[in-house]
């Protein structure tokens, strides 16, 4: 015979969206069974005869409650009980949890839905090694979804830093046409600088490009992957349907083929928790989105004008940054990226990077970038027929010159 406690058992189970198979494989009981006490509204009656007591039936109504509140850890249960009263030892309380134990305690926390545009989850996957620019690289997979469709939005990049992470929130904005109300971020160091059970702090500059967007970010309790398990559960589908098909192995291609997988695929196919394919959920939640484009796009870099000085250095803020010799007396541009390293480039290409330099140090430079100094200046000259200094080409840019040894040690961030 059903115990009272065991009948509320499962009537709560059910309400918090397990099964009636996972609810009859946790207690034990026939499939049949659990159907007629989900649809009764009667507590099942107990027989008249007395059953033999134990020291722990008293407290099983207690221990049930805390099981269906997700606690089975025999050692807390029976601190509580002892405290409660509870003589017997542990094995009776061990024999007794046993059972509840075998099915983990995730359909509820799986089947947690949000409203239409309150939510989205976002990640990165490591997709593997691939040709970028003639050479092969890491590739990395942007992953985000909204909650209530299920909209997805993949982009493929060569890093995850800052500026790529805040440039593909854009991108899958603009593919949405709407801005969530929170987004919710595992704990990568990008976004999430400290998360403890007292205290959340998330990267300022994100938290401020978030802000200009009216989004809050939330963060995942640490070690609770389903918390997102919408995009987990992507980041699987990805790797085993996206990556089962035949592609360039290339990033142009990777990012060209992954739209048409998303649209004619992925956005299509009816999701087994909605029974609606995301596309078709989505004509819903796109009116319940914030609006996307009424604002300028978030800037993600800054731009500035420098004139390289005769000892190859270039100054930011008070600190100064060596580049190559070759561009002695020229203009370069800088660039300060949202990872705190200043860029500096020539009309083309990034030809120097330096972490910002904080604190007392005042200059870095990179021996690399004076060598060959020496010779050249050397090879520059040579005698004409009237013992006069000539030049076969215009002269190279008058470069203070100082040992490699003292740029050696400025490498190493020493004063000189």
């Amino acid at each position: 015979m059903l115990k009272t406690g065991e009948f509320f058992m499962i009537r709560e189970l059910f309400q918090k969206g397990w099964t009636k198979t996972a609810i009859a494989e946790l207690t034990g009981f026939d499939p049949k069974t659990i159907r007629k006490y989900i649809n009764s509204d009667k507590v099942p009656e107990v027989k008249s005869r007395q059953p033999k007591l134990s020291k722990l039936d008293p407290f099983k109504p207690y221990i049930l409650q805390r099981i269906q509140e997700g606690t089975t850890n025999c050692v807390v249960l029976l601190e509580e009980i002892q405290a409660m009263g509870y003589e017997g030892k542990s094995t009776i309380l061990r024999d007794f949890v046993k059972p509840y134990r075998v099915q983990p305690k995730k359909q509820a926390t799986l089947r947690f839905e949000t409203p239409p545009g309150k939510q989205a989850q976002m990640d990165w996957a490591e997709v593997g090694m691939y040709e970028v620019n003639g050479r092969i690289q890491k590739v990395y997979a942007f992953i985000m979804i909204l909650g209530y469709s299920r909209m997805k939005y993949i982009e493929f990049t060569t890093d995850m830093k800052l500026e790529t992470l805040m440039k593909c929130h854009m991108n899958a904005f603009s593919y949405f046409n709407g801005l969530p109300h929170h987004i919710l971020y595992d704990n990568m160091k990008t976004v999430v600088i400290k998360h403890s059970p007292i205290e959340i702090r998330f990267n300022r500059t994100f938290e401020d490009f978030l802000a200009y967007y009216g989004i809050v970010p939330k963060a995942c309790k640490p070690n609770r992957p389903q918390t997102k398990g919408k995009v987990e559960r992507t980041v699987h589908y990805l790797k085993n349907n996206f990556f089962q098909r035949k592609h360039e192995p290339t990033l142009y291609a990777l990012n060209e083929d992954i739209r048409r997988w998303l649209d004619q695929t992925a956005n299509k196919k009816k999701n087994e928790t909605t029974n609606e394919p995301p596309v078709q959920r989505f004509q819903k939640e796109q009116s319940f989105l914030q609006p996307w484009g009424i604002k300028p796009l978030f800037p993600t870099s800054h731009w500035e004008m420098r004139e390289v000085s005769r000892d190859c250095f270039v100054s930011y803020q008070g600190k100064k940054y060596s580049v190559p010799f070759r561009y002695a007396g020229q203009k370069v541009k800088i660039k300060i990226t949202l990872d705190r390293e200043i860029e500096i480039y020539d009309e083309q290409e990034c030809m120097a990077k330096h972490p910002i330099l904080t604190e007392k140090a005042q200059m870095i430079a990179k021996k690399e970038h004076y060598e060959g100094l020496q010779n050249k200046e050397k090879g520059q000259e040579k005698k004409n027929h009237n013992g006069l200094a000539t030049h076969d080409s215009p002269p190279a840019p008058e470069v203070e010159i100082r040992p490699l040894a003292a740029y050696a040690a400025l490498e190493e961030g020493d004063p000189v």
